[in-house]
């Protein structure tokens, strides 16, 4: 615990550090606990009354993200990913192999406050799994001999810093580059378009282009960008009057977006475009906010790739130097500049009105819509959110026209597709296709190991089975974020939806009933099949409950929650049918068994011991 003394200091050092802006209290809370180590009672009070907002909020907001602590969580921090593709590649075993070794409790604190050992959702990282995070930063490829070293490491005291550094290595893996990742595009020619077009001109481009959202909602861009630069500061005198914008439209404040946010089990190509491709994303801002008119983005980027933090401030550093970021850019009166705000470990923010939340300083919780960003966003002012390939992907457009990128793929899904591949195939790692490439080709391609299954979009999308491979990937077919999970012959898809369904009922917000409550149920009915008590009637009770969540719930999390385990029902039923006994019901507690512990301390079997059936 630190010295009182060094709390307020922490507290006024971060506040300062963010401007006393309030709209900063998730970059606040991150530098307090950089600080600190966690985030004390008393940093949250103080936090509270300089930027004068009641204590409750501060709290909630730290409560809110998971990598936000309210105690000390020891010097080393370690946390495994719990994606079901490192579950198949010994994560279970390596987890329970370390906690053994530094004696510890799963999730728990050791005793002498020196490390914790516990499981976090997928890091983006299943392609060189399985992987970890050590304070934060990922430590990848783990196996017996290097998790060994590890806890040498921590017994001997050693901070991070000072361990090997092939432990920290993290790798592209890029093995097929088409037109948006294997033709290099000079820094500033998708600005320069866009000067020379006008934002007229270029938004013509991205209309001809066909580009849509690569998030997997496939959102026309064009579009998303037009409403918003036509939409008007709903605080500003003059209002839109018979689909008639006035001259003040101009003048109304709005944001550009990058939703840098990739939780989707699976998803980690979003990881290589920043890591080697992240002046083709601010490239693409830059392009969308001289069409919209804005002057300031965002670019959210997910607390699991914090290690990416100062490689991507060093990009935008050299942007401002070489005049394509900041005041009169190029010598224009195009004015516009880039900040990074941080996440802090919440798969809700990928939804871009949660993700607004969180960059205003509050827990991740869908809004209500209407009213849609483009209109009501960041601050109520009209913001344009898209994703990082989407952003790329304009900046391509920009500089070569949308004719070129209207030829490639099909004629609903225009241009290419980034794919993260992981599972059983020699090659994991990023593909890009033109869209209506078909999964049989991408299999193939990566070296797939006897595909049983396929899981296109995460848990959130489609399972497909093996007569399902010639299907194809494009908005009008499978349409997709990017993740596809290869499990093979053998590989248990029963547990794999299991997982997803765990997944999913860790990363509920809590703001609806539906969500919250079914998607828990959902996964202690999947757990109770897995413990071998299972029946038919808690297969239709998972049906009933799956029905519920998707038509009831406030976002799309929920609305999607049920996915893995309705569709593994219908195309794998034989991996549940194996599992489920004959009855019609049984309960999944059995408080007989429950008390066997007890019969055993006090040495007794007789029949006032157990509880009968009757």
């Amino acid at each position: 615990m630190p010295e009182n003394d060094t709390i307020p200091s922490a507290v006024q050092a971060a506040v300062a550090r963010h401007s006393h802006d309030a709209a900063n209290l998730v970059q606040i809370l991150h530098d307090i606990q950089n600080q600190l180590g966690h985030i004390p009672e008393q940093a949250v009070d103080q936090v509270a009354r300089v930027l004068g907002i009641p204590p409750v909020k501060v709290a909630g907001v730290r409560g809110f993200y998971h990598f936000f602590h309210d105690r000390p969580h020891g010097r080393y921090d370690i946390l495994f990913s719990d994606n079901i593709i490192e579950h198949f590649q010994g994560k279970r075993e390596l987890l329970n192999y370390l906690c053994t070794q530094l004696w510890v409790e799963p999730e728990r604190v050791s005793e002498d406050g020196m490390v914790r050992v516990g499981s976090t959702s997928c890091i983006g990282m299943s392609d060189q799994g399985p992987a970890a995070l050590v304070n934060g930063l990922p430590v990848t490829r783990l196996t017996l001999e290097r998790v060994t070293a590890m806890v040498d490491l921590v017994k001997a005291g050693k901070p991070p810093a000072e361990w090997p550094a092939e432990f920290f290595q993290v790798a592209d893996n890029l093995h097929r580059a088409d037109a948006l990742l294997g033709e290099p595009l000079e820094r500033g020619a998708g600005v320069r378009a866009v000067l020379e077009k006008g934002a007229d001109g270029m938004l013509a481009e991205i209309d001809k282009s066909g580009l849509r959202g690569r998030g997997g909602a496939g959102f026309k861009t064009a579009t998303k960008w037009d409403f918003c630069r036509k939409a008007v500061d709903t605080g500003a005198e003059c209002q839109e009057v018979g689909g008639k914008i006035c001259d003040n439209t101009a003048a109304t404040v709005r944001y550009v977006v990058c939703n840098a946010d990739e939780g989707e089990p699976g998803t980690f190509k979003d990881r290589v475009l920043l890591n080697s491709y992240a002046d083709l994303v601010f490239e693409g801002m830059t392009v969308a906010a001289r069409v919209i008119g804005a002057k300031q983005g965002f670019l959210y980027l997910r607390g699991e790739y914090r290690y990416l933090l100062d490689k991507l401030n060093g990009v935008l550093d050299q942007r401002r130097k070489d005049g394509l970021l900041g005041e009169h850019i190029l010598g224009t009166d195009f004015s516009f500049d880039i900040a990074i705000h941080l996440g802090a470990g919440a798969y809700i923010c990928g939804e871009e009105s949660a993700l607004i939340e969180s960059l205003e300083g509050k827990r991740g919780t869908p809004r209500n819509r209407p009213p849609f960003p483009v209109t009501h966003g960041y601050l109520g002012k009209p913001t344009v959110v898209n994703n990082v390939e989407t952003y790329a992907s304009a900046a391509k457009v920009a500089a070569k026209g949308g004719e070129w990128f209207a030829g490639i793929g099909t004629a609903q899904s225009t241009g290419t597709k980034v794919l993260s591949i992981s599972g059983d195939c020699d090659k994991p790692g990023v593909y890009e296709y033109p869209f209506g490439v078909t999964v049989r080709q991408v299999l193939a391609d990566c070296g797939a190991k006897a595909p049983h299954a396929v899981q296109v979009g995460g848990p959130s999308g489609t399972i497909i089975g093996e007569s399902e491979f010639d299907r194809k990937i494009a908005f009008e077919d499978l349409a997709t974020g990017g993740s596809m999970m290869v499990f093979g012959q053998g590989r248990d898809v029963f547990e794999a939806a299991r997982n997803f369904a765990h997944f999913f009922a860790h990363e509920s917000c809590g703001f609806c009933t539906p969500c919250r409550v079914g998607s828990r149920l959902i996964a202690k009915g999947m757990d109770k099949i897995a413990s071998g008590h299972g029946t038919c009637a808690d297969v239709e009770e998972l049906k009933r409950l799956g029905h519920l969540t998707r038509t009831m719930s406030h976002c799309g999390l929920g609305q999607t929650a049920a996915n893995p385990v309705m569709q593994t029902l219908e195309k794998f039923w034989d991996h549940y049918d194996n599992r489920l006994r004959s009855k019609e019901f049984e309960p999944s507690f059995d408080l007989d068994k429950a008390l066997e512990t007890a019969r055993k301390i006090t040495g007794r079997d007789d029949a006032w011991a157990h509880i009968s059936a009757d």
